[in-house]
Order: structure tokens, then C-alpha cells, then sequence
């Protein structure tokens, strides 16, 4: 990964901004059930909105819209595209 790409948590993402899934911080029953939603490393994600108590937050992933807990989201590294 090149030195200016910048890794964070799916959870830590404003509206709006993108990313590149780059792996799972643990393997586990939860990211296993969110690979098959299509969330998978090397896919391309936005951050769509935030719930108004925060939690879910919803992404938009493979051309639709998912909703994800704010825990499964902190699971999720992403490489923020600029």
C-alpha cells in the first residue's frame, strides 16, 4: 500500500466519502455474514448517510444500499480514496 493512503475504520468515515475495503481487523460469525452481503476487500464503498443517533450507517456498496451497525463497521478497514 502506497506511504499517502490513509487506513481507517468504515466506522470513522463522513458522508460522503469513499473508500477501498481492505480487510477485516477479526475474523468472525459477523464478518463472515457481511462478506455474503458483498462486502469483500478490493470493493469500493461510500458512506451515504448516518442514522440520527448514529447508528446504523448506511454505505453504498456493489450499486445498492446496506445498512450496517456501527460495531460491524469498526470490523471493516478502508483505505480512503481522495
Amino acid at each position: 500500500m502506497p506511504e499517502n493512503c490513509k487506513t481507517i475504520s468504515l466506522n470513522k468515515m463522513s458522508v460522503g466519502q469513499k473508500g477501498r475495503i481492505r480487510e477485516f481487523v477479526v475474523e468472525s460469525d459477523d464478518c463472515e455474514r457481511i462478506e455474503e452481503m458483498g462486502v469483500t476487500p478490493g470493493e469500493q464503498v461510500e458512506v451515504v448517510r448516518y442514522a440520527p443517533l448514529g447508528d446504523p450507517i448506511e454505505i453504498k456498496i456493489r450499486g445498492y444500499h446496506l445498512s450496517l451497525r456501527k460495531e460491524e463497521a469498526a470490523l471493516i478497514q478502508v483505505e480512503v480514496l481522495s
